[in-house]
């Protein structure tokens, strides 16, 4: 299905209460980048050409689908009123310094997450062939824990809603941190496919060896490339189009879930990569081209906030196939931009540490392990989207089993 000219048709997900949550003085997570994205669209009048949705809130029920139950009870009441009464249970579900109480917490959680769900549902009544979530992306929210700024794991309740229709789906992470909580969530099972790009090498989360597969029926389906400091776009595009050409031949998945962490520009503060945006914006355009039903949300990047709007705006126009001229519109945050007020950033002049030997053999390693996943099933999978009603053949969601345990306990 696509929309007048050939273009595919976008459902864009957006609620204007997410830029209003604040996660604390001094710390680098701002939900606000969103608005300020959110804002480029309106004054490059890429509004016009999409079709706009509110997110419906994420209800409890649809969060246990994935997360403990008595993990999502505990989002629901904490508060900065009750937390410190709470000392035992914050540290149980890993909340804190990194991922503190604040205001309208739950609210967040749901607005977040149901954006993607909305646009996993869009997707498989083919009312959309790309659905946009740029307010989520929340990639190490575990089933029973925090981690990373991420409470709720969208992600992986926007996958579990795709898998619905889809036979196969595909996870793509281009985020500078491990895409660890989906891979975590999906390791023993076929159905998903894993695939982050991303620095490895004491840095945060720590996990995403090369080495780390997937284990049982999910063995070969974990797909992870090590990154060293320093990669551009150029490098970034040698390893990541083979790879993922070669993922789209062997695995054939009905549809693409694709995280856009915008950590991995350069200049972030807490990343250490040098991707322009037009460079991060390709690894888009490269799956977009497969013309599979796409899943686009946000991710890292709450850090250098102008730059993750631009890419997000820029993305945007990516898949409406619009044009964005560099010079930026006036807009709520024009000041944010200056003193340019440019689209696009310029990668710096830092060392490449990513050497063609290290990424030559890495991606031999990856293709080898891809040899073992057999072709695409061809029982289809039948039900209702609109009902959800579901025939799921060998599988169900009740099937997977959600590992608690560490990255290190499952390699052992």
């Amino acid at each position: 299905m696509q929309g007048a000219g050939g273009k595919r048709r976008v459902a864009y997900f957006y609620d204007a209460e997410i830029g209003n949550f604040y996660y604390g003085p001094g710390h680098p997570m701002k939900p606000h980048r969103i608005r300020m994205c959110h804002n480029l669209l309106l004054n490059y009048r890429l509004y016009e050409k999409m079709d706009v949705f509110r997110p419906q809130p994420a209800t409890e029920r649809d969060m246990t689908k994935f997360h403990a139950d008595d993990y999502v009870q505990f989002l629901k009441m904490i508060t900065p009123q009750n937390m410190h009464d709470n000392i035992k249970q914050l540290q149980r579900f890993n909340v804190g310094e990194d991922c503190p109480v604040f205001d309208g917490l739950y609210d967040f959680c749901q607005l977040s997450a149901g954006g993607s769900i909305g646009g996993a549902v869009k997707l498989n009544m083919q009312k959309a062939d790309i659905a946009v979530n740029w307010a989520g992306g929340l990639h190490h929210a575990k089933k029973c824990e925090a981690s990373g700024f991420c409470y709720v794991n969208d992600i992986v309740l926007a996958i579990l809603e795709l898998l619905k229709v889809h036979q196969r789906v595909l996870y793509v992470d281009i985020d500078i941190h491990h895409g660890d909580g989906v891979e975590e969530a999906f390791y023993t099972t076929d159905r998903v496919m894993t695939v982050s790009f991303h620095k490895y090498g004491e840095y945060f989360p720590g996990t995403g060896d090369s080495k780390d597969i997937g284990a049982k029926g999910g063995k070969y389906y974990s797909v992870n490339f090590p990154l060293r400091d320093g990669i551009d776009d150029e490098t970034y595009k040698s390893i990541f189009e083979p790879v993922m050409r070669k993922v789209m031949e062997q695995y054939q998945p009905g549809a693409v879930f694709l995280q856009c962490g915008a950590d991995s520009l350069v200049g972030d503060r807490l990343g250490t990569f040098n991707l322009s945006i037009k460079g991060h914006g390709r690894c888009v355009e490269f799956m977009k081209s497969f013309g599979k039903p796409l899943l686009v949300v946000g991710g890292g990047g709450c850090y250098t906030i102008r730059n993750v709007a631009r890419c997000w705006a820029y993305e945007t126009a990516l898949a409406l196939d619009e044009q964005l001229r560099n010079e930026l519109p006036y807009n709520d945050y024009y000041e944010y931009f200056a003193p340019d007020h440019h689209l696009h950033i310029s990668p710096s002049n830092m060392e490449n540490l990513n050497s063609p030997d290290y990424l030559n053999k890495i991606k031999e390693r990856i293709f080898e392990n891809l040899r073992h996943v057999p072709p695409a099933p061809g029982v289809q999978i039948g039900g209702s989207a609109e009902t959800g009603e579901t025939s799921w053949g060998y599988w169900c969601p009740s099937d997977l089993i959600y590992s608690t345990a560490r990255s290190d306990d499952r390699r052992r």
